[in-house]
């Protein structure tokens, strides 16, 4: 038995690929056929419904293609772009490049369909507290970057034990129905919280395990009293009904109680529209599988320009336009602009979004920015763009 994973070196030895690449690098080398390319990472078709993606992976990208003879043309990690604009240009040899398409595209699709999730459903809640515990979708060996990608796509915590080690944040959580259950009520289970569990972490309760939401609720309230910083309403969806109206019950109750510290946290099936109907009156939500397995975005890769006779010559497959391309935007927004990559200079306002980061697999930057500079930038940009429509 084991567990069914790739190693990072059989990835950096670009095993983890596709076999139609495996032999056609075969067949470059054996016919000595050196080609020198330009590779363009491209969205043709965002999922239905939406108007933008966000753009992230790009450090496990660069990661892969270190001290390879490429050089790495690329958007910033975390920004955000439309359907058919250019999102990273690789140059190099092709029979250098080909075994390592199919894990790029891996790394960039995944980490940009979760992020870009996890930034419609934040630029939908914005102020409200977005707390992402969607590992249990996904396959234990990528829950850091499952985490990652949710938390620099603007989620403001994730759940995941490992994140403090793997980005520097703290987790983030409250407790299981399993702690409750075994305790065999839930203010044993609350007590018990409350005494062994650091006091830094905020004393937000379960509190739908056994009896109604709103009674369970001011139980939990006058058993901690001012400790109390949160409850959390994880209904069952056959005992659900309405669920604002719950909400709303449990929130003018713990009012005219003398409550109106305790948040509100509300998980369990939240999704788009859940957070419009109810982000006016809960204070935080939790999230998991529809950020964990979400829409793909699909990011494909295509050979734009050969390098032949001195010079690049724009060719492609039909169905993709030919020749190299650089993204200009002039914000606020994303007011772009796409021109060919050699196309001079930039026009009056806009700024050339692909930067080069890599040359002959030498990194060219300093320093890559941090998980939270990443979510900052997305969360800055994410204030310049108008809600996604619903699907």
């Amino acid at each position: 038995m084991r567990l069914y994973t790739a190693s990072p070196e059989e990835i950096r030895a670009g095993e983890i690929t596709d076999i139609y690449f495996v032999r056609s690098k075969q067949i470059l080398e054996a016919k000595k056929l050196e080609k020198k390319v330009r590779i363009e990472f491209h969205v043709m078709k965002l999922p239905r419904g939406y108007e933008w993606a966000v753009f992230t992976g790009l450090e496990e990208a660069l990661w892969l293609l270190k001290d390879m003879p490429v050089t790495v043309y690329s958007l910033p990690e975390g920004t955000l772009f439309k359907a058919g604009e250019p999102l990273m240009l690789i140059e190099g040899y092709l029979h250098d490049i080909i075994l390592y398409e199919t894990a790029l595209l891996g790394i960039l699709r995944h980490y940009s369909s979760i992020s870009t999730k996890a930034a419609r459903l934040k630029r939908l809640a914005m102020d409200k507290t977005l707390l992402f515990f969607g590992l249990r979708a996904a396959h234990p060996a990528i829950a850091p970057m499952i985490d990652r990608a949710a938390y620099i796509g603007g989620f403001d915590a994730v759940s995941g034990a490992m994140s403090k080690k793997y980005l520097g944040v703290e987790p983030q959580g409250t407790m299981p129905h399993a702690l409750i259950i075994a305790f065999g009520e839930q203010r044993a289970a609350w007590k018990a919280f409350d005494e062994v569990v650091d006091k830094s972490v905020p004393r937000i309760m379960l509190v739908d395990t056994f009896y109604d939401e709103r009674i369970e609720a001011v139980e939990a309230a006058k058993l901690l009293g001012e400790k109390l910083s949160g409850v959390r309403l994880d209904t069952p969806s056959s005992r659900r009904g309405n669920m604002r109206a719950i909400v709303e019950e449990v929130r003018w109750t713990l009012d005219i109680l003398g409550f109106k510290n305790v948040k509100i946290v509300v998980s369990g099936g939240i999704d788009e529209k859940e957070i419009v109907a109810l982000r006016d009156i809960v204070d935080a939500f939790g999230i998991g599988t529809s950020v964990a397995v979400p829409p793909s975005v699909d990011i494909s890769a295509d050979i734009v320009e050969v390098y032949e006779e001195g010079r690049w010559k724009p060719v492609s497959k039909r169905g993709k336009l030919p020749g190299a391309k650089q993204l200009y935007r002039k914000r606020p927004g994303l007011d772009d602009k796409v021109l060919l990559f050699e196309s001079g200079e930039a026009p009056e306002g806009y700024k050339p979004m692909l930067v080069k980061y890599a040359e002959n697999g030498r990194l060219l930057v300093d320093k890559l920015p941090s998980p939270q500079e990443i979510r900052a930038y997305v969360l800055e940009q994410l204030r310049e763009v108008p809600e996604p429509v619903l699907n």
